[in-house]
């Protein structure tokens, strides 16, 4: 089974994320409190626990989660390998993908911190089509 295991939020972009629960998303927004947030298509951001781990070579210890800048920290579910256009129902919301990865751009204070990004290869992003709470422990599904 997927699930959330982080609701992460920042007032700055480029930086790491701070972790609330729940997260209260807005329809065609994104995360109340959130920079990224607004009317444009990468609403919210998504990072498997497992990309993490991979990255660092399996080790995550003392990598909080956020610290990749995403809005939604995940366990139990490959989000790269799903195509753009794909719903994904996160506990009462329904988000659809908009873009796999991203450019990281230079300056960047999460590569400074961590050493490398990994959600310009395997960070996706999503559109909120129906929004609402989001809880750490709530079920992913693709429908």
């Amino acid at each position: 089974m997927a699930k959330v295991l982080s609701i992460n939020i920042s007032e700055k972009k480029g930086t790491p994320k701070t972790k609330i629960n729940p997260g209260i998303l807005i329809e065609d927004f994104g995360f109340s409190g959130d920079a990224h947030a607004g009317k444009w298509h990468r609403q919210v951001s998504l990072l498997a626990k497992e990309s993490i781990e991979k990255s660092k070579g399996g080790l995550t210890t003392g990598l909080c989660h956020g610290v990749f800048a995403e809005n939604i920290t995940t366990e139990g579910i490959e989000l790269y390998t799903l195509p753009v256009g794909t719903k994904l129902q996160v506990g009462q919301c329904l988000l659809e993908i908009s873009q796999i990865g991203k450019e990281c751009h230079d300056g960047c204070a999460i590569r400074e911190l961590v050493g490398q990004c990994i959600m310009p290869r395997e960070g996706i992003f999503a559109r909120v089509l129906k929004g609402g709470e989001v809880f750490e422990g709530d079920e992913i599904s693709v429908v």
